[in-house]
């Protein structure tokens, strides 16, 4: 027909032209808010609570337009609603698993009739997150409730869990540790961010009018993240995890140092993830990944576009293609312009290329998608990325050039693999320090893939059955590892640095002389580099048994030196190759019984038929867990889309292990051989009260057959070398046993970069060292420390 605007399939496919945007509306979510008169309150005993005289915090949406207000959360409601919650705990923790389930499983049912309300009041505050994506964790947690008793006996819920997000964080991953608290039976004190606070109050209104006991879900909202430490300060409260960017959650860490409550922090936002194209990928379909990943959504991480040298000139054309035209994208603020145009000027100065979808606007909130060409692994735009739709892309020749590129990063969030050859993603996919690797795909989450933060990514993990457990304790655990109290007034820089008693030379003959120790760095027995030495005193403190070196900084540095040179080749090793190793640890030190046991003896006066059990309990341990290396590995997980997923249990690194007093040949053979067995290298400070078992047993390890560096043992004051493990980049995590002063330093400290920690004060008087029994070889403390030695990675493989 002459003059006709309608165009045919072939003109559309011609122009591939966008169909037009849906009009989205929000009148539910609007209706909502006016029945609260705009001005949500805190949410406590299972119903909105808002005192007339608190401050207000006001919430405007992407437009500038005010949403909603939402109350500042004062002490005094921070009390009543720890009280609530540890009264929540009584009724919801003694429900059983099946009544719980029908809670949260119920939960779903009501929120499919008020998802189009939630769904509005999420796209008005700016969290994105679906009724489906909420469905889907309820239905999968919901079911690990009716489970709990079944698949994780002997564990026990935390009781009152506070989940904190920052302002930035998403619903959902502040959902994805609501959940797996609410469905193991603790009660949870949200303190959301101001962006997802309407929506989680919302969801904590719906979870009561799905039969969820008063008290057993409360939402305190603030103006900052200082409230979280306020919570955090309640007796109540047993556990703290955090989800939101790295600074905040490192302010929450030292806000909290010293309160005896342990801090998990998940930072999801701000990372740089890389995403690596090889040669033998599909190139279209990896081009529109990185368009979609890179410039159209909503950008928690950064990406690094990786490319392989031989494909470089094909995957830029098709991305100065796909990019022509493209719209600019909006920024947060102007000054968020400012840091764009200042990292664009640099990376050209540095010789960058740019590929840009149009001309960038001379002012304004916005900039056009980018594509930074010839980056560099230094350059700062790389590095420490700005804000905005900037996209580096740097070569790489080979898989290795590609493995080392992508660890560049000192995050370990995520990274994005695309090839069609199954082997070469596999192999990267292990090479590769992060959390979650999607091959041939970018961006899946599902609550049944469990991640953990690797490297400076996180110190928990969440999702998957293994996520479970940061909200379990054993049942067999007689008390808390860290006893509530309030943090003492510390000089952080001073701590460790008095100096060692000095040994003052007497007179005595020469023949009875205390024998002198050495410690064990690098493979060898050998002095401390500073030459020095500490006397061991006898129990009643009358006499000198022994000396042994007095460690410090650098030979620290010295044992991580050679246990982060040999920690990648034997976490490589097979399984029953490590084992084997146990088991001949093992043998080596019944062949040393006698003389390990006079050393337990004489130390710590025990009879020599109590140190001979000691010496055959150790025996036991090591062979328990020589059999435990082959036994417990990931799988395949059952996901709800099509294709394939892994998880991995891999190991931490290298664990500094400062050793109890109490047990101390028992205590430290069951450390070392959780730590070695999952694949981790280990600097182990023996105890300064009994170090005279952990020195004796490096002869066992001297004639072993583990790879040189891979065990050392550091003599000395436990707080010096605490500190110096604290300060050492290298160090993944760090196994305490000490004094309250120490776990607060660790806390404070250990936050640059994240480090794993597991504390426990022990009085030295009483000889208690967190309530745990060395002599009992429970399969849930067993199971505690292996769980406690891994991180776990998830491997996405898309068949469609």
């Amino acid at each position: 027909m002459a003059g006709s605007t309608i165009k045919t399939v072939h003109d559309i496919f011609q122009s591939m032209e966008y169909g037009p945007a849906a009009i989205s509306s929000t009148a539910t979510a609007q209706a909502w808010l006016d029945h609260h008169s705009r001005s949500l309150g805190l949410f406590i005993d299972g119903k909105f609570d808002r005192p007339a005289d608190r401050q207000s915090r006001s919430l405007v949406d992407s437009k500038g337009g005010n949403v909603c207000s939402t109350a500042c959360a004062v002490e005094d409601d921070v009390s009543r609603c720890a009280s609530s919650a540890v009264t929540g705990y009584r009724a919801w923790g003694g429900l059983t698993c099946h009544q719980r389930a029908k809670v949260l499983l119920r939960s779903v049912s009501v929120l499919g009739q008020h998802g189009q309300c939630v769904s509005e009041l999420c796209e008005l505050c700016g969290a994105s997150c679906s009724p489906s994506t909420l469905v889907r964790l309820l239905q999968y947690y919901g079911s690990w409730a009716q489970l709990r008793d079944t698949l994780l006996t002997n564990w026990t819920p935390l009781g009152v869990v506070a989940v904190v997000g920052s302002d930035d964080c998403s619903l959902y991953s502040l959902m994805l540790k609501v959940l797996p608290a609410l469905a193991m039976g603790n009660s949870v004190i949200v303190v959301p961010g101001g962006s997802n606070a309407p929506p989680v109050l919302l969801l904590a209104q719906l979870f009561m009018g799905a039969g969820l006991p008063a008290g057993a879900l409360n939402v305190l909202t603030g103006s900052d993240m200082s409230l979280g430490a306020k919570v955090a300060q309640s007796p109540s409260i047993s556990y703290v995890t955090y989800s939101g960017n790295k600074q905040d959650g490192v302010m929450l860490c030292k806000t909290t140092a010293g309160m005896g409550v342990p801090v998990s922090v998940t930072p999801t936002i701000g990372a740089t993830c890389p995403f690596i194209i090889f040669e033998s990928a599909d190139i279209d379909s990896a081009v529109d990944g990185v368009i979609e990943t890179a410039f159209k959504t909503k950008r928690e991480v950064h990406w690094v576009l990786c490319v392989q040298e031989s494909v470089q000139d094909s995957v830029v054309a098709r991305l100065r293609l796909r990019m022509a035209g493209m719209k600019c994208v909006a920024l947060h603020s102007d000054g968020d312009r400012v840091l764009v145009d200042a990292a664009v000027q640099e990376a050209q100065q540095q010789g960058a290329t740019l590929v840009q979808s149009c001309p960038a606007p001379p002012s304004g909130a916005q900039y056009p998608p980018t594509l930074l060409c010839g980056a560099a692994p230094s350059s700062p735009f790389v590095v420490s990325p700005s804000p905005g739709p900037l996209l580096p892309l740097m070569t790489f020749r080979s898989h290795t050039e590609a493995v080392t590129l992508g660890n560049h990063s000192p995050h370990g969030q995520a990274a994005s693999i695309w090839t069609e050859d199954l082997t070469l993603a596999l192999e990267t996919a292990k090479s590769l320090s992060v959390g979650s690797v999607w091959v041939n795909s970018h961006s899946v989450s599902d609550p049944c893939l469990p991640v953990s933060g690797h490297k400076d990514s996180g110190t928990c993990t969440d999702g998957g059955q293994e996520g479970l457990y940061q909200f379990l304790r054993p049942s067999s655990s007689s008390s808390p590892p860290l006893p509530r109290c309030s943090p003492v007034s510390m000089d952080y820089s001073k701590f460790g640095t008095a100096a060692s008693p000095a040994i003052i030379p007497d007179e005595s003959d020469p023949a009875s002389a205390p024998k002198s120790y050495l410690q064990f760095v690098g493979g060898k027995a050998c002095k401390s580099v500073s030459g020095c030495s500490v006397a061991v005193q006898s129990p009643g403190g009358g006499s000198v048994l022994a000396y042994c070196p007095d460690g410090g900084r650098k030979d620290v540095r010295n044992a991580v030196e050679a246990a982060a040179k040999v920690q990648p080749g034997w976490m490589k090793k097979s399984p029953s190759a490590r084992a084997q190793s146990l088991y001949s640890l093992a043998k080596g030190l019944e062949a040393k019984k006698r003389d390990i046991a006079a050393s337990i003896n004489v130390q710590t006066c025990l009879s020599m038929e109590e140190a001979d059990k000691h010496v055959e309990l150790s025996i036991a341990r090591l062979s328990d867990w020589a059999a435990y290396c082959d036994k417990v590995q990931g799988g395949a997980l059952p996901v709800p889309q099509s294709g394939s997923a892994l998880s991995l249990p891999e190991a931490l690194g290298v664990v500094g292990v400062v050793l109890p007093d109490k047990d101390p040949l028992l205590s430290t053979v069951t450390l070392l051989g959780a730590l070695i067995a999952t694949g981790n290298a280990v600097i182990m400070v023996p105890s300064q009260k009994y170090p005279l078992p952990a020195l004796a047993f490096i002869q066992v390890l001297q004639s072993s057959d583990l790879p040189v560096g891979l065990v050392n043992v550091i003599t000395g004051s436990r707080d010096q070398l605490a500190a110096a493990l604290a300060n050492h980049c290298v160090i993944k995590a760090i196994w305490y046993w000490g004094s309250a002063e120490g776990c607060q330093y660790l806390q404070y400290t250990c936050t640059s970069p994240l480090k794993t920690l597991r504390l426990f004060c022990q009085e030295d008087e009483e000889g208690r060292d967190g309530g745990k029994d060395w002599t009992q070889a429970h399969p849930s403390l067993l199971e505690e420390m292996w769980r406690n030695a891994v991180q776990w990675k998830s491997v996405w493989i898309p068949t469609a």
